[in-house]
């Protein structure tokens, strides 16, 4: 075993001398600005039956100052990783604390019971007080399992996690996987204090799966849930205790809709959101049409996705937005103005925020994305940006777009069975009135398979938050291409580990 960081052993990493550009990509032309960005983490391991250095797939959530973070650290090959690390701010993100999960994987401190750890994601209980990283542990033995869900839990503001608490164990054929944990952390909420975790059951064709706590996490119950293939849920709370579970069908042919009006005891549904149209990425990248969604300060849900359905022949991706008051109506699916539609350009893996406390037209929202300039490319010609916009009025208009990161060359990531891999998700939380994007960042090296430091990707931060400036593109309701559909064919049940 490593000599690793734990809970009991953190370290505050410094500033990296990491300068991006700023890009108005619609009109082809460079506005430059500097960004400084803060590492907030790095891989520890050594096994060489994973990549190193690597870290992916992260999550944030923010409490007042503190901002949480979790991710995974050394990722393998066909699945999870080495550990689920986390990064904690108590100051709005200035400086930084960061350990790795005990007790869930036999590489951990002390060692858990798991060969691997995936699907990281971050909540709070504010009633009860408890930090929670939800995780899916893996098995190995006859191929790589979802063997539970379980939630790490943190009483002291996310600087020293305990031991987990299992949501749900996997019996008998059960395989799970993509879960999402979210809290009711509104006072006047007739459910304040219940926690929601969701999932899908793999083993059984990705059948939906919700459980609840009403004591912080401590002890879970299921739901009782409609019969339905999904699979990439993010569960949002409306102030008035609604729970509504943006989802994707189990064949990411559609995002639709699951809602709560009884604390989580039983769920109806699916609403259908919208038909998913989308490209497939060039180079062999990693990226599902997974949605990401968020809730304001009155109860408006919003839900971001990649799609192509303003694109001649599905050529390239944008990021589309629908909106809800109910979970059950949705809007048409509009185009996040980032980029013309014959620009070439190329949208995924989007992360929207929102500050809570804003709503309305005066929401602030943030959307965290990658991008190809070129969409025509290959493993070893694209170049791969992270790109952020903001929208001070509910996303009714958008700024221009800030390019965070990039270029980051594919080789320089781990090559996972299902492509160069950065996430299936990225995030970002808002303390202080201030937007604080947590994504993967990647420098020149030649990533390979149980070669430990020949990697060299890790989890960044922008050293100071984000405030939005000045919004001048408007959200684009124009209609679709005629018959746009996507540029691959539909597949059956997925998993994405």
């Amino acid at each position: 075993m490593p000599p690793v960081a734990s809970a009991l052993r953190r370290t505050i990493l410094g500033t990296l001398p990491v300068m991006a550009a700023a890009s108005v990509l619609a009109a082809a032309q460079l506005a430059l600005a500097a960004v400084s960005l803060t590492q907030v983490s790095a891989d520890p391991y050594t096994n060489t039956t994973s990549f190193h250095a690597t870290e992916v797939e992260p999550d944030t959530f923010a409490s007042g100052s503190t901002i949480v973070a979790a991710f995974q650290v050394g990722r393998f090959k066909d699945g999870g990783a080495s550990n689920v690390g986390w990064a904690t701010s108590t100051d709005g993100g200035t400086t930084w604390t960061n350990g790795f999960l005990p007790a869930i994987t036999k590489l951990a401190t002390p060692p858990g019971p798991y060969d691997r750890d995936t699907d990281p994601s971050v909540a709070y209980d504010a009633k009860h007080g408890a930090w929670m990283i939800s995780s899916l542990p893996l098995t190995t033995g006859g191929g790589v399992r979802g063997a539970a869900v379980v939630v790490s839990r943190s009483t002291d503001g996310g600087l020293t996690w305990g031991n987990p608490v299992t949501v749900a164990n996997a019996g008998g054929t059960s395989d799970f996987d993509k879960n999402w944990t979210a809290c009711d952390d509104t006072p006047s909420s007739p459910s304040y204090g219940n926690c929601y975790t969701e999932w899908d059951d793999f083993g059984h064709s990705n059948h939906l799966r919700m459980s609840v706590s009403t004591d912080g996490g401590l002890t879970w119950r299921s739901s009782t849930v409609p019969k339905s293939t999904v699979i990439g849920g993010q569960p949002v709370v409306q102030p008035n205790g609604t729970v509504v579970v943006p989802i994707d069908t189990g064949s990411e042919t559609k995002v639709e809709s699951f809602v709560s009006t009884n604390g989580g005891s039983s769920y109806t549904g699916p609403f259908t959101i919208a038909g998913i149209s989308t490209h497939r990425e060039a180079g062999n990248f990693r990226s599902d049409a997974l949605p990401s969604a968020e809730v304001d300060g009155s109860g408006k849900v919003y839900v971001a996705w990649a799609d192509c359905r303003f694109r001649a022949g599905c050529s390239a991706n944008d990021i589309v937005l629908s909106a809800s008051t109910d979970g059950v109506t949705w809007t048409a699916p509009a185009r996040v103005p980032i980029d013309g539609t014959t620009s070439g350009v190329d949208h995924f893996l989007p992360g929207l925020a929102l500050d809570p406390g804003t709503s309305g037209s005066s929401a602030h929202l943030t959307l965290l994305y990658h991008s190809y300039p070129n969409t025509s490319c290959s493993s070893s010609t694209c170049q791969l940006d992270v790109g952020y916009v903001a929208s001070p009025d509910g996303g009714a208009t958008w700024t221009s777009p800030i390019q965070l990161a990039g270029p980051i060359t594919l080789t320089w990531l781990p090559l996972t069975s299902q492509g160069y891999m950065v996430g299936d998700y990225v995030s970002t939380s808002y303390a202080g009135g201030k937007a604080h994007p947590l994504f993967m960042n990647a420098t020149a090296g030649s990533c390979t398979l149980g070669i430990v430091t020949s990697c060299h990707e890790f989890a960044v931060t922008t050293s100071t938050g984000i405030r939005a400036g000045q919004a001048t593109r408007p959200l684009d309701h124009a209609t679709p291409v005629p018959g746009a559909r996507s540029d691959h064919p539909a597949n059956g049940p997925l998993t994405a580990r």
